[in-house]
């Protein structure tokens, strides 16, 4: 269940090497990206000609010549050159798809090229902003990405899967939920007052005592999670971060096939602490916690699959997911009632 006309993220920006290629499956399709003089290009990676990958060829310029038979592909997918071939077709091209780079994501349009908008790109600001530190990470999930997106719309199980990574306290699953409609997904605030602080915050930097945490983020169509998330000492005012800690994190899932995900994340923290081992600090727990994510949804699917049709019984932490999974399921139905009626 993907939808196809909406941004998908396929690299961040510095995966794209100058002078190289990247190949990365989206929905089914290989993909390859790289730079010309104009900008980025993304095309099939799958030759016109005998199917062989493009990406075993080479750059010539701005276009890419196949390294099987030799047919050369211009950066808008038309074979402009063919060995032996005096007159080359007119079918002898290959797809290409819009491609935008924004807060160093890279974004590929996987449905009508004309419906491209990049107005519907999220607001994955701290990506790339002067205020924000981090550093960048990239998971490949062997399970659907829609259970993945499960686990990000429900985080009560920080409680229990990252009991000593993000977690730290069972107030977390008992915290009430507020869930609001925003364009293109839903927002989640879950406030959890008078905790301890995490173990992951701990290692970076002491506190005094228990303090209030907050979660709040939006997780958008097709599966984007932005999120502001800390703690601050117990008796702050809300505005007072003193001791306390303060963090934004841009999260993206990309279906690569029915059963396996491209996962891109950071979580930043403020750049008023300008100290690397922090940087450092965060991104490891981080990477730590989603291991532990990652083994739990393994585990998960491989029992899924090995009895498909067992029920799930929902529950109340459940609302998001749910209401989440309904948005998907009206926007991939639209999108094939319009294909039906054209």
């Amino acid at each position: 269940m993907w939808l196809k006309n909406c941004w998908y993220v396929i690299a961040w920006e510095h995966e794209i090497p100058a002078g190289g290629m990247l190949s990365r499956t989206v929905l089914n399709e290989p993909i390859l990206v790289y730079r010309t003089t104009q900008g980025l290009v993304a095309m099939e990676d799958r030759c016109c000609h005998r199917l062989a990958p493009l990406s075993k060829g080479q750059l010539e310029g701005d276009s890419v010549r196949c390294g099987y038979h030799g047919l050369k592909f211009a950066p808008d997918g038309r074979c402009i050159e063919a060995p032996g071939v005096d007159v080359i077709p007119s079918r002898a091209r290959v797809r290409t798809y819009p491609v935008a780079s924004h807060n160093r994501w890279v974004f590929v349009w996987m449905g009508e090229p004309e419906r491209a908008d990049k107005a519907l790109l999220p607001d994955n600001f701290s990506c790339d902003h002067p205020d924000w530190v981090y550093k960048p990470g990239y998971l490949h999930y062997d399970t659907p990405y829609l259970l993945i997106a499960d686990n990000l719309l429900d985080f009560s199980h920080l409680s229990y899967v990252h009991a000593d990574t993000l977690g730290g306290s069972t107030e977390i699953a008992q915290a009430k939920v507020e869930i609001e409609r925003v364009p293109q997904g839903i927002r989640t605030t879950r406030r959890v007052p008078d905790v301890p602080p995490s173990p992951f915050w701990q290692t970076f930097q002491r506190f005094e005592g228990n303090v209030d945490r907050w979660f709040i983020y939006d997780f958008l169509l097709p599966g984007t999670l932005l999120m502001s998330s800390g703690g601050r000492p117990v008796g702050n005012a809300p505005d007072d971060l003193r001791g306390g800690v303060e963090m934004h994190s841009c999260q993206t899932l990309t279906p690569e096939t029915e059963t396996t995900t491209h996962y891109f994340f950071q979580q930043a923290h403020r750049r008023a602490i300008e100290d690397p081992a922090v940087t450092d600090a965060v991104y490891a727990g981080l990477l730590q916690a989603f291991e532990e994510d990652r083994d739990m949804i393994t585990a998960q699917f491989e029992t899924i699959r090995s009895n498909p049709d067992a029920p799930m019984l929902a529950m109340p932490m459940d609302v998001a997911l749910i209401q989440f999974r309904r948005l998907l399921e009206a926007g991939v139905a639209a999108e094939r009632a319009a294909a039906a009626g054209s």
